[in-house]
């Protein structure tokens, strides 16, 4: 994967359309997590690349 997308903040549905699952799947294992985003702008919550491995274990 490029270092340019691996380093990316990823918006909810992003990560879910990375990973191949729903929003609604990928917001359940955020919150089964407890996991806090790594930045906020407006009410848009984003992931860094750390946090999406996580969602993504999470998930299998």
């Amino acid at each position: 994967m490029p270092k340019a997308i691996e380093t990316a903040l990823l918006t909810t549905v992003q990560v879910a359309e990375k990973l191949g699952a729903s929003p609604v799947r990928v917001k359940k294992a955020i919150a089964s997590l407890n996991l806090k985003p790594t930045a906020k702008k407006g009410v848009c919550s984003y992931f860094d690349a750390v946090a999406v491995r996580k969602i993504a274990a999470a998930i299998k």
